[in-house]
């Protein structure tokens, strides 16, 4: 009975083994590997997924990847490319969403074409295109072996997408309009007693300067926030600036010198060096 007991748990262990290692697989180098790039650009979220096939010692551009056909624009599964708001791209107008991206290569000119909810096909049909642009490619003095997508000259509303490989470089741009929603949040934010704290006064006030607004309400604003939170260095540094661009060099002066001394005292020889320079600055122009 025993031996008939051990015979059937060998059996049952061995078929176990057997599952197991049909089961089981190898962790490999994937050949064209799979890379999402995730940008804020503004206020909008900016994701790319796309794979990244190498040479490998092929010909690419006009092999690999034939001139005048439409290439998904990486291997494997479709490029997607997607804006947590509107974009427009090349001066070409893009609905917040998810996109195939695709092109159309050529020697001079390359097209762009974004196509809406559904996988990007080389036989796909013309009026599916969601957008379509042109733009040029450009030579690029260095190889680049894997194809690669990026995000690059990056600012407060725009940036750029860029593509390359091996000796080919293509870009276009994305703008976005962040001004319209960020003051529509702020007015809000200043007619809703209950949102009014130092934090957002700052933020408003920040904005305002940065983008060349009403000085006067920025300075309103900054004055409140340093009034409910006794004016740490960095927001004093705000306020002299603000001052600096009314043209009271005088009164920014002092802010500064104000912040400067808060500054040292927190250990921040960084701002201490801004103070610093702005006086020397302003004091010229006293002159």
């Amino acid at each position: 009975m025993r031996k008939s007991l051990l015979a059937c748990a060998l059996a049952l262990i061995s078929v176990i083994t057997i599952e197991s290692s049909a089961d089981a697989q190898l962790r490999t180098p994937v050949l064209s590997p799979r890379s999402t790039l995730t940008q804020v650009v503004g206020v909008t979220d900016v994701t790319i997924d796309h794979s990244r096939p190498s040479m490998r010692g092929r010909k690419i551009m006009g092999g690999l990847v034939p001139y005048d056909e439409v290439w998904r624009t990486g291997a494997n599964a479709p490029t997607t490319i997607s804006f947590t708001e509107d974009a427009i791209l090349e001066g070409n107008k893009a609905r917040a969403g998810k996109y195939a991206l695709t092109t159309i290569p050529r020697k001079d000119q390359w097209t762009i074409i974004l196509i809406k909810d559904r996988e990007a096909e080389a036989n796909y049909p013309e009026v599916e295109d969601t957008l379509r642009f042109m733009v040029k490619p450009m030579k690029s003095q260095e190889t680049i072996q894997s194809f690669t997508i990026d995000i690059t000259d990056l600012k407060q509303n725009s940036a750029n997408v860029q593509l390359a490989w091996e000796n080919t470089v293509v870009r276009f741009k994305m703008e976005f309009d962040a001004d319209t929603k960020i003051m529509s949040e702020i007015d809000k934010a200043m007619a809703d007693m209950r949102q009014r704290n130092a934090n957002v006064y700052s933020q408003a006030a920040t904005y305002y300067f940065e983008n060349g607004k009403d000085m006067q309400k920025a300075l309103q604003w900054v004055n409140k926030s340093i009034e409910l939170n006794e004016g740490p260095f960095f927001i004093l540094r705000l306020k002299s600036r603000i001052q600096a661009e009314l043209k009271d060099y005088e009164s920014a002066i002092e802010t500064a010198e104000l912040s400067k001394a808060k500054a040292q005292e927190a250990g921040n020889q960084q701002f201490v060096r801004f103070n610093e320079d702005a006086i020397a600055e302003w004091k010229k122009k006293m002159e």
